[in-house]
């Protein structure tokens, strides 16, 4: 499990700059007119220039990326119902993320707006997860009908 941890970290860090690096572009793409933002303006003025704004930023996308990998273990543990991993997934990435979001100016630095923020990165967590149980039941059900046909056959044999 340790060895699980420790590489899906590894991976998880390059992945968390990408998806950053993936949702400036789109923040761009819609908020911009025309010009690339590599980090909200709050945040370069709070860091005193653009490019220690972004390092600051890449860093904590690493970090980002690093938890959610590092986490990802917990679907693993068969002894654990669905609601114990779903619900210690989201305590543990709702505790990295909501601090990244904060330091990093995506969220409003007030009481709404942190209640805000929550409430839509509660919300794709959930339209997420439900995405992922129903592919999962689907593929449940076609490997469950394939084991039938597998054993009608044998008993036809």
């Amino acid at each position: 499990m340790k060895k699980k941890i420790v590489m899906r970290s590894l991976l998880g860090l390059p992945l968390g700059i990408a998806i950053g690096y993936l949702i400036t572009i789109f923040i761009s793409l819609g908020w911009a007119e025309g010009y690339y933002l590599p980090c909200v303006p709050e945040l370069a003025a709070a860091m005193g220039s653009e490019i220690n704004a972004v390092l600051l930023q890449t860093f904590l996308c690493a970090i980002l990326g690093t938890g959610f990998g590092a986490s990802s273990v917990i679907w693993e543990i068969e002894n654990w119902s669905l609601v114990k991993q779903s619900g210690i997934y989201f305590s543990i990435i709702s505790i990295i993320m909501l601090p990244i979001a904060y330091f990093s100016y995506w969220m409003e630095h007030s009481a709404a707006g942190f209640f805000i923020y929550f409430g839509i990165f509660a919300l794709i967590f959930a339209g997420v997860w439900l995405i992922q149980f129903v592919v999962g039941k689907h593929n449940v059900k076609k490997m469950n009908e394939g084991l039938r046909r597998a054993k009608s056959s044998e008993n036809e044999s």
